[in-house]
Parts: C-alpha cells; structure tokens; sequence
C-alpha cells in the first residue's frame, strides 16, 4: 500500500476521533444544560466518528446514556425531585423488556434483514434507521411547545398502572433495539399517567434510564468484546460535560436551547436517513 494514503488515512482518522472526544464533551453538556436529549447523539459520534460498527455502538451508548444519567441523577435525588415509587413501577417492566432485548432479541435479527430493489437492509442499517426515526421523533418533542409541560399543582399521586407498566415495556425495548435513553417518550408519560409534577417527572427519568440501561448493557456482555478504553474515554468526557453543563445552565434560558437542540437532532436525524438508505457505503463498515 502506498505510504502517502496510509499516512493519509491515519490522519483523517485521528482527526474523527478527536471530534468525537469533543462530540463526547458536548453530550455531556446538552444533557447538563437541557435536562435531557444528548444522549440521542451518543450512538451517531460512535459509529460516524468512532468508527464503531452500529449493533456494538448501541450496546456502547447503553454504557454511557446509563452512567452519565445516574450521575444527573444524584443531585436530583438530594433535591428531592425523583419518586421512588414511580421509578420502581415504571422501571420494572423497562428494565425486563431492555435486558430481554438485547440478550435474546438483537442477536437473532439477521445479518441482512430484507431487500428492496437494489437496496439491502443489512442489521447495522436497520439499527441506524430506526434510531435516525427515534431521533426525528425525539427532536420534535423538543422543539414543540407543550402546555403539558407546565409545572403542576401538588397534589394526590394516582398510578394508571395497565398504562404504566405497557409503556415501561415498550419503552424498555426500544432502549434495547436503538440504545438511546428515550426520556423524551418517559417524562410525559410520568407527567400523564403518574400525575407527577415536571421537576419531579425529569428527576425519576433519568434514575429509570440509568437503571435500564445499565442493567440492558448486561445483556451484551456476552455477544460481544467490549473496548473498554474507548467506552470508559467518552463515558468520563461525557460525565465532565454534565457538571460543565449545569454550572452553564444557571446563566442561560434552558427552554430556547432546548428548541435549538432539537432542530439540530432533527436535522442529524434526516442525514442519517439520507445516508443510509440514498449514499453508497451507509454504516455497513
């Protein structure tokens, strides 16, 4: 092989993952700045800057979503924003589906899915579609306005628990297909069906979500070599980001970044369609 190219690839390569070292710290930061949505770009930095092929980076970003939450989550335990009860009743059928998931479910799916045309869905594609849709629906909850939102009144907590434990589940197994954290989809069913204040329902989320995906990345423990120097790398920027980002968030308007931020995820989200399904190559590296 020619040496320029070599020299030249090497280059281009370390440059990928110096951006993905400082697309880590930025996920960190949105999580501390807006409460929530950057961990939807964990798995895009893995695979398009890391170079990690798309089945792995999903049990990668299980890892990271997971730990970065349980450290959010602390400080909203000492403030008294997290319901335990809530999170129990949610987080069990979460945690069952997500594990389930990817222990049983994510190995069976084929190495080619199904063929359209000229076009093959391989399982990486497949992966990287759905989670392209998760983020275009994430980033629509982020840029709209919800009345629902609005901080309630204290009152008496009821449980619709049939509700309650069908989203748990679905919640779980989407983690485990996708594994992005799916607060997004959380928070407004805490909001709706536990009748639980917002400061309360961002709290008990992020706790949910560690616990889920934490207890999910368990699954693939078997099926796959993890690189722990990488993972353990963006885990710590990301963690660094968080404090980063909440001291930030005391000087700027959480609401107008947050819609910001969307637009942003909705428009990584159509790339990652385009690329897959319409650019030669996609993810199937």
């Amino acid at each position: 092989m020619n040496p320029f190219y070599t020299n030249t690839f090497a280059l281009e390569t370390h440059k990928m993952e110096i951006a993905g070292y400082i697309a880590s710290l930025v996920i960190g930061i949105s999580l501390g700045l807006i409460g929530g949505g950057g961990s939807i770009l964990t798995v895009p930095v893995l695979v398009y800057l890391f170079g990690v092929e798309p089945v792995i980076a999903t049990a990668y970003s299980l890892f990271i979503v997971g730990l970065s939450s349980l450290v959010g989550a602390i400080p909203k335990y000492r403030q008294g924003f997290i319901n335990l009860k809530t999170a129990i009743i949610f987080g069990i059928p979460s945690i069952a589906a997500v594990f389930a998931t990817r222990k049983f479910i994510v190995p069976l799916i084929p190495a080619e899915v199904f063929t359209v045309g000229s076009l093959v869905i391989t399982k990486s594609i497949l992966m990287m579609l759905l989670f392209a849709v998760l983020m275009v629906f994430a980033s629509v909850s982020m840029i709209r306005e919800k009345q629902q939102t609005a901080e309630q009144e204290p009152g008496p907590q009821q449980f619709n628990y049939p509700l309650i434990l069908m989203e748990g589940a679905v919640v779980g197994m989407l983690t485990g297909l996708v594994g992005a954290g799916g607060g997004f989809l959380i928070i407004p069913a805490l909001v709706l069906l536990s009748k639980l204040p917002m400061k309360q329902a961002v709290g008990t989320s992020l706790l949910i979500i560690a616990a889920k995906s934490l207890i999910g990345f368990t699954g693939d423990l078997s099926h796959f070599t993890m690189d722990w120097t990488l993972l353990g790398s963006v885990t710590a920027l990301a963690i660094a980001g968080i404090f980063i980002g909440n001291s930030m968030s005391r000087k700027m308007d959480g609401n107008k970044l947050k819609k910001g931020f969307g637009w942003f995820v909705l428009v990584m989200g159509i790339y990652i369609i385009v690329k897959e399904i319409v650019l030669p190559g996609g993810s199937s590296h």
